[in-house]
This record gives C-alpha cells, structure tokens and sequence, in this order.
C-alpha cells in the first residue's frame, strides 16, 4: 500500500508539472489513470440462490475473502473428491462433513439410494491459490446437503466454522477481516460459531450495522438458516422407507456373513 500510494503521489506530481493539472482530489478515475487496471479481482458472491453454491468465509494474509464452495453430484457408487489446491486441513474438513451426513443422512432428508448412488465432488474456485484450514468446514457442508437434496442455498448469507462428526460447530480465528469480507461482497447475514460471539466486541460498530450475525452451535442451525427450503427429515414423514432401509441393512450384513 505505501509503495502504491508513493507511485501515485509521484505521478501526479509529475502530472501537475508537465501539463498544469490542478485537481485537488483524487478518485477512483484518476487512480484508474496513475496506476492502471486493479491488479487482483475478488471472485465475489453469486447473485442468485443455487444448488450446491455457498459463501464461506476465509482469512488471507491480505484480508477476508468470500470462498465460494461448489459441489456437484454425478452418478457414481457414493465416493467424495475435492479439486482447488486444497490443503490437507480442508481435506479433512471434507471428510468430516461427508461422514456427519453418511451418519445422519435420513435425518437431512436424504434418501440412502442417494447416497450409495451418487459420488460428490468439491471445488473451491482459483485453483492456481492454495487454501487451507478449517473454518469451511460449515460452508462444505452446506454445499454438499443442497447437492444431494437439490435444495438451494440462499445466496445473501456468508458462514465460517469448524464442524465435528457430531455436528458441532467450533470457534474460527480472523473474525474481524471476515466480516469486512462479507460487508465488501453485499452480503446481509453471517453465520458464525456461537463461542466467537464474544469476539464481536471488538469489531467496527460500523462493520456490525451492515450486517446481521446470527451464532450457531450445531450444523443444523446452520442448514436451517442457510438452504431456502425447510429440511424435513425422512424419519418422520416416510417411517416405512426407515422401516425399509433397516430390514435392508439387516439382510445385506446377515448375506455378507
């Protein structure tokens, strides 16, 4: 930022010099003028709810950042892969999320033909930037329920938090930068970790006012304000596909024997 701001005080200085200009400020024209095209684009957020799309939020060295997570299902025998120059913390974060849904799949509103009949796979845009960390872990989550039930995800909520294969959704560092991330991308709602609520002291009243910050302690609080329909899960509207699903598993484990 000094070198920037240097380059461009020089600039216009040599401006004024050579053809007499005596502009008393400068805009976002004539910053456009000095120092040429922006040299780093933000992916942004989508503007439009979508199936299989969320907003999470990241920490940069350089500031928050919106980190769109997609997810797709292709037919396949139910394995998960990832592409985005994913680190190994993030990795893991994929495989928690594909277990606690595996575990809780009936109660989602999936149906476990789709599971076993359907592979997943995640990406996270700009391949060529590594990502890590586990702060994703809701927004993975997120993606990969509306893949498989086709549910959208609402497109003005941004989320971060770490979950755990019991749904819990632990406390993330860079709060601060990834609310500026989400007030920069037009986002009206973040969801974040209940045990960071403490740290919203600390944040811009001005930040805070643009914003509406709901705290979550279970992913599926986070479904429920995230995904534009309702969850319902199948235990309790199809008893006799529960029924179904059991006596199958039951017959398949006493055939394997």
């Amino acid at each position: 930022m000094e070198r920037e701001l240097s380059k461009l005080i020089r600039k216009i200085i040599t401006d004024i010099e050579i053809n007499g200009t005596t502009s008393e400020k400068i805009d976002q024209k004539s910053v456009l003028k000095f120092l040429g095209p922006p040299k780093y684009n933000r992916v942004g957020k989508e503007n439009i709810d979508l199936v299989g799309i969320t907003n999470g939020l990241a920490w940069t060295q350089v500031g928050g950042e919106i980190l769109s997570i997609e997810v797709v299902k292709v037919p396949g025998k139910g394995r998960f892969s990832s592409t985005g120059k994913l680190g190994d913390v993030m990795k893991e974060s994929i495989k928690a999320a594909e277990f606690y849904i595996k575990s809780n799949y009936l109660n989602l509103g999936i149906e476990q033909k789709t599971i076993n009949a359907f592979d997943v796979h995640v990406h996270v845009p700009e391949g060529a930037t590594p990502k890590d960390g586990p702060s994703a872990g809701v927004a993975m989550i997120s993606s990969i329920v509306s893949a498989l039930t086709e549910n959208k995800v609402r497109c003005d909520i941004a989320m971060t938090g770490e979950i755990t294969l019991k749904g819990k959704v632990l406390p993330i560092g860079g709060l601060k930068e990834k609310l500026l991330a989400a007030t920069q991308n037009g986002i009206k709602k973040v969801l974040i970790p209940h045990d960071n609520k403490k740290d919203l002291i600390e944040i811009d009243k001005e930040i805070l006012s643009k914003l509406k910050i709901n705290t979550v302690k279970h992913v599926d609080e986070i479904l429920s304000e995230a995904l534009q329909d309702k969850i319902i899960p199948l235990i309790d509207i199809k008893p006799e596909i529960s029924q179904k699903i059991q006596n199958d598993q039951i017959e398949q484990s006493t055939q394997t024997h």
